[in-house]
C-alpha cells in the first residue's frame, strides 16, 4: 500500500514518463533472469523512483553509507537491497552470486550522485560484473531528477520543486571479457567498456528536435532571467533578451525570403548572430554561413554552390572589416542589410511579438522537422572551390549530445568562443551548444588577437576554450600565467596539436590541452579527448553513436582510410558544379579522407590525410610526419610541407618554414631520433615570413601547392 501511494503521488508530482519498457527482457523457462541494470545518478530519488517504476522486480545495491540515514533505511523496506562499498573488490562478488542466481540486480556504476549534471567517475566494478557473469545489461537513463531540490547540484543549476522526470529503458547490451594478460588489467578494460556503454546511454536517449525547439526547452528548464550571452559590448544578456531578438529577426527574415530557403549569412561573432540564426530556424529559413575571410572569389563560388540568392549583413559590419568593396563586387545575389531590416518592423510587428509571440513562442513560429535541413556551412576550401555541408536539426543537436555524454560542460561554464560562427566548431560549440544546454558564452570577433584574447578570458572569468593549435601557441605566447586560472577545458581541433604547444600550456599555465578531431561534414566532432579518456598522440575515441570503418590504403600498412556513420553526419554537400541539389553520402557513410589507425582501446590516431601524401620512389610518404620532423628540429617556428613535380622521384618534398637558420642536417637528426624514414626528410627549404593560413585557421595548402609547384 505504501507502494502504490508513493507511486501515485510520483505521477502527480514529476509526472514521470517511462519510455521503453518493450527492451526490458522476459525471464527464461525456469523465470531466471540473469538482468544487471545501470542507471546514471541524478538525485537521492532515483533508487525510489526505479524500484517504483521499472516494470520488473530487482534487488537494489546501495553504499553502505546509505544505511546511516534513517529515512533512506525505511525506503529501502520497499525493495530488496544489498548494501557494498563500490571500492571493495569483495563486494562485486556478492553481486556476482546474486546475478549467477538468475536475480535481476539494479547498480549505479557511478557510486554516487551527480555534481557535475554529467556522468561522473565510473567504477570498474560493475563492468568487470557484468563481464564476468556475461549478464544482460539493461541501461535505464534518468532524466529530470538532477532538476530537484533532491538533487546534490550547486547553485549554478536550475531547480523545481517538482520538475518532470523521464526514465528511458534502452535496448540491452553486453559486455564481453576482455582479452587481457592479467586480471587488473581485464577489470580496467571492462570498466571502460561501462563507461562507454553509459556514454552511449546518454547520448542515445536524448530527445529528437529542432535548433528552435531545443532552444525553448533551455528557456523553459533555465528560465527568462538567466543572464547568458555577451559579445565586445561586455553587456549580458538574459534568455528573455534573446528569445525576444530571435523571434524579432525570424519575423523581419520571413518577410524577404522563402520558406527552406538557403539564406547567406555575413555577421561577426556578436549576439544577434546567434539571435539570427535561430531567428531562421524558428521561420523554416536554412541560414547559410559564409566565411568573410574567404574574398570575393571564395564567397561568390559558395553563393552558387549553395544557390544563395540573398545575404543578411550589417553595413557596420562591413565597414569594419572592410569588406564593403568585397560584398559589393558579389553578383547575382542580394544584399540585405539590418540596418534597413529595422525600419520595416511595424507596429503590427510589435503587437505580434509583445501580445502573442514572447508569451506563445510555440504557436507563433514555423514547425520544421528535426530531418529538415538546419544549416549550410562551408568547407575551408583548402583543397579547392568550397563545399556547401547541408545538416538536419538533428544531426547538429546530436553531435552536442555527443559532446556533452563524454564531457561535463554545465551552466557553471563560460565558454570563450573565439573562432568565427562560420567555422563548424564555433558553429555547433559557439552559437548554439551553450545556448541549448544553458552554458554562458562570450562571442569574441577574432581569433587572431593573441594579446587581447587572454586578457578577456582572465577578465570575463571564461572556463572553456576553443582553438587551433596556431591559435592556442601564440595565446600562450603573450598571455600571463595567471590569465588562464579559470579554465576548466582547452580543446584544441581543426589541426594537429603541436607537441610544443601542448608541453608550453603544461609548464606555464598548468592546463592539459585536449585533443580532438573534427570535419565539417560530421558537425564537426568525431573525438576528442576527455578527463575520463585521454591518450597524448591521439584525438581521443569517436564519440558515442559514431560507426567506424577502416579501408586499406595501397602502400600504407599502419592503418587506414576512415569512414564514418552516425546521427551527425551530414545530410550530403551542395556542389559548385550542381548548384543546390543535394548528393548525399553513399548509405550514409562518409569518407574523412583521413589516414588514421584505431588502438585496441578506441583511441583514435591520426597518419595524415590521404591527399597529404607523397608517393616518392613507390613509396608512401605522409607530409605531417615531414612537418613533425620539422617541428621537432625548429620548436619555435612553424612549418609546412608540400609537394611537387618530379621525372625520376615522382615527387619532390618541399619544406615551408619560418626558420631562417634551418637546415637539412638538422631535420636528418630529428628524424633519427623520431624513427621516420629518411625519405620524410624533405629536398628543399623554403624560408618564408609567415605561413598562409585560412580564416579559420587551418594552414593554406592550396596556396603552399602553388607556392611549391613554382618554386624551382
Amino acid at each position: 500500500m505504501v507502494a502504490a501511494i508513493l507511486k501515485g503521488l510520483s505521477r502527480v508530482f514529476f509526472r514521470i514518463e517511462v519510455i521503453g519498457k518493450l527492451n526490458v527482457p522476459k525471464p527464461d523457462a525456469e523465470g531466471k533472469n540473469k538482468l544487471l541494470i545501470i542507471a546514471n545518478h541524478e538525485s537521492f530519488l532515483d533508487g525510489l523512483l526505479l524500484g517504483l517504476f521499472l516494470p520488473i522486480r530487482a534487488t537494489f545495491v546501495v553504499h553502505t553509507s546509505v544505511l546511516n540515514s534513517r529515512v533512506f533505511r525505511l525506503i529501502l523496506r520497499l525493495v530488496p537491497y544489498l548494501a557494498v562499498d563500490p571500492t571493495s573488490p569483495l563486494a562485486m562478488k556478492k553481486v556476482i552470486k546474486l546475478l549467477e542466481a538468475g536475480k535481476p540486480v539494479v547498480i549505479f556504476p557511478e557510486g554516487r550522485i551527480t555534481l557535475t549534471g554529467s556522468l561522473m567517475k565510473v567504477y570498474d566494478g560493475p563492468g568487470f560484473v557484468a563481464a564476468k557473469t556475461g549478464a544482460t545489461i539493461l541501461p535505464v537513463r534518468l532524466d529530470g531528477a538532477a532538476r530537484s531540490y533532491f538533487s546534490r547540484l550547486s547553485g549554478d543549476y536550475p531547480r523545481k520543486l517538482f520538475p518532470k522526470v523521464t526514465l528511458t529503458i534502452l535496448p540491452t547490451t553486453q559486455i564481453p571479457m576482455p582479452d587481457a594478460p592479467t586480471a587488473k588489467i581485464r577489470r580496467r578494460k571492462a570498466g571502460d567498456a561501462m563507461r562507454r556503454t553509459m556514454q552511449e546511454m546518454l547520448f542515445a536517449s536524448q530527445p529528437v528536435q529542432t535548433l528552435f525547439s531545443a532552444f525553448l526547452d533551455a528557456v523553459d528548464i533555465h528560465g527568462r532571467k538567466t543572464l547568458l550571452v555577451e559579445d565586445m559590448r561586455q553587456t549580458e544578456e538574459s534568455y528573455g533578451d534573446l528569445l525576444k531578438k530571435t523571434l524579432a529577426f525570424g519575423r523581419l527574415i520571413e518577410k524577404t525570403t522563402a520558406v527552406n530557403e538557403s539564406v547567406g549569412v555575413l555577421m561577426p561573432n556578436v549576439t544577434n548572430t546567434v539571435c539570427l540564426i535561430f531567428g531562421m530556424s524558428a521561420m523554416q529559413r536554412v541560414p547559410a554561413m559564409l566565411n568573410y575571410t574567404a574574398g570575393t572569389a571564395g564567397m561568390q563560388n559558395a553563393c552558387i554552390a549553395g544557390n544563395i540568392r540573398t545575404i543578411v549583413t550589417s553595413r557596420q559590419f562591413l565597414e569594419t572589416a572592410k569588406l564593403v568593396e568585397v560584398v559589393n563586387a558579389l553578383q547575382n545575389v542580394r544584399i540585405v542589410y539590418l540596418e534597413d531590416l529595422r525600419s520595416e518592423f511595424s507596429l503590427l510587428d510589435k503587437l505580434w511579438l509583445m501580445g502573442f509571440a514572447l508569451w506563445s513562442p510555440n504557436l507563433a513560429v514555423k514547425k520544421s522537422h528535426p530531418d529538415a535541413a538546419a544549416v549550410v556551412l562551408f568547407t575551408s576550401g583548402s583543397e579547392g572551390k568550397p563545399k556547401g555541408v547541408v545538416h538536419s536539426h538533428r544531426g547538429i543537436l546530436s553531435n552536442i549530445a555527443q559532446i556533452r555524454a563524454v564531457i561535463d560542460f554545465s551552466p557553471a561554464d563560460k565558454f570563450m568562443i573565439a573562432l568565427p560562427l562560420f567555422h563548424a566548431f564555433g558553429f555547433t560549440c559557439g552559437a548554439i551548444m551553450p545556448l541549448v544546454t544553458g552554458s554562458k558564452l562570450f562571442l569574441y570577433p577574432s581569433p587572431l588577437h593573441y594579446r587581447v584574447i587572454p586578457e578577456v578570458i582572465y577578465d570575463r572569468g571564461c572556463t572553456v576554450l576553443f582553438g587551433t593549435s596556431t591559435f592556442l601557441g601564440n595565446y600562450a605566447k603573450f598571455a600571463n600565467p595567471y590569465d588562464f586560472y579559470k579554465l576548466r577545458y582547452v580543446v584544441a581541433g581543426a589541426e594537429k596539436l603541436n607537441e610544443e604547444v601542448r608541453k608550453s600550456w603544461m609548464e606555464k599555465f598548468g592546463i592539459r590541452i585536449l585533443e580532438g578531431y573534427g570535419a565539417t561534414e560530421c558537425a564537426p566532432v568525431l573525438a576528442v579527448n576527455t578527463p575520463m579518456a585521454n591518450l597524448a598522440g591521439s584525438v581521443g575515441p569517436l564519440l558515442p553513436g559514431l560507426k567506424p570503418r577502416l579501408e586499406a590504403v595501397p602502400g600504407i600498412n599502419d592503418g587506414g582510410l576512415l569512414y564514418v556513420k552516425g546521427p551527425n553526419v551530414m545530410l550530403g554537400y551542395y556542389l559548385f558544379d550542381n548548384p543546390g541539389v543535394l548528393k548525399a553520402p553513399e548509405d550514409g557513410w562518409y569518407s574523412t579522407g583521413d589516414i588514421v589507425q584505431i588502438d585496441p582501446d578506441g583511441f583514435v590516431i591520426i597518419k595524415g590525410r590521404v591527399k597529404r601524401f607523397a608517393k616518392i620512389a613507390g613509396e608512401m610518404v605522409s607530409l605531417e610526419t615531414v612537418e613533425q620532423i620539422a617541428s621537432k628540429a625548429s620548436p619555435e617556428h612553424q612549418h609546412a610541407a608540400s609537394t611537387q613535380p618530379d621525372a625520376q622521384r615522382g615527387e619532390n618534398i618541399l619544406l615551408f618554414t619560418t626558420d631562417k637558420d634551418l637546415v637539412r642536417d638538422a631535420l636528418q637528426a630529428s628524424a633519427r631520433e623520431l624513427g621516420s624514414p629518411e625519405l620524410a626528410i624533405p629536398r628543399k627549404i623554403i624560408v618564408v615570413t609567415e605561413l598562409p593560413l585560412l580564416g579559420t585557421g587551418k594552414t593554406d595548402y592550396v596556396t603552399l601547392k602553388n607556392m611549391a609547384e613554382t618554386a624551382s
